[in-house]
């Protein structure tokens, strides 16, 4: 067993959260109980990750995409009561991690993301986006066989690059638009969650290999690897449960 704010103070010492201009509010969204004992990690919020907390008796559920965007409706009504309807009649705790969690050295996303796809040196390249090396170089029909087999979803491969693929850049998410982030940096691929109608052409007119690999299915990791540093820390029971997502 711990206690919720001991739990929200170390993870605010990992993250440092407060050296972030977010779009959501980073930490404690919804307060639940006060003595944890389970966490359950998801990537977002949905009403199907909640149900699952209950039925393993959840006292903390830790998500990467929380609630309260700006720009959303403020109005607790439809789908929003009833996600926050389901957290307060069980006293679960919602705590969220947006761009911090994209962006530690250990924990984050970009940097679980390398472990997962086998990219050596991974290192930030400038704002959210990391760079890093393939062990050997690949062409890019079995650089994405490559990431489908790790990621367990084919991505979309567009653009025309290198015949062979060494360098690459990517950053997790809805990050296409910092394609030419890798491009100034004379990269290779790059890699991220979605793709837009202008990032084609951009892939194709401007030579880099770009993969869309799902926006779930890239940020998967980083909050398993904190549930993990959670558990070492603090002896609380973790699970990461995935509400599959197939953008």
């Amino acid at each position: 067993m711990a206690e919720r704010n001991d739990i929200l103070k170390k993870i605010g010492e990992w993250l440092q959260p407060e050296n972030f201009q977010d779009y959501c509010p980073n930490g404690l969204q919804v307060e639940g109980t006060s003595e944890i004992n389970t966490v359950i990690s998801g990537v977002t919020a949905s009403k199907a990750l909640i149900e699952a907390a209950i039925e393993a008796n959840a006292d903390m559920i830790l998500v990467h995409h929380g609630y309260f965007w700006k720009g959303e409706d403020q109005r607790i009504q439809g789908m929003k009561r009833e996600r926050l309807k389901q957290l307060l009649d069980n006293d679960i705790n919602l705590v969220a991690y947006h761009l911090p969690l994209d962006d530690h050295p250990d924990y984050g996303n970009n940097r679980q993301l390398a472990n997962i796809l086998n990219i050596k040196n991974p290192r930030p390249l400038g704002g959210l986006v990391w760079e890093g090396e393939l062990e050997e170089a690949m062409s890019p029909e079995k650089f994405g066989l490559h990431i489908a087999r790790q990621l367990h979803r084919e991505p979309l491969w567009v653009g025309e690059g290198p015949a062979a693929i060494k360098r690459v850049g990517w950053c997790t998410g809805a990050a296409q638009g910092f394609i030419n982030t890798a491009l100034d940096a004379g990269l290779d691929a790059y890699i991220s969650g979605e793709i837009s109608e202008p990032t084609t052409h951009t892939a194709r007119e401007c030579g880099i290999h770009y993969y869309a690999a799902g926006h779930h299915a890239t940020e998967r990791y980083g909050v398993q690897a904190l549930g993990k540093a959670l558990v070492e820390e603090f002896g609380v029971t973790h699970e990461f449960i995935d509400c599959d997502n197939p953008v």
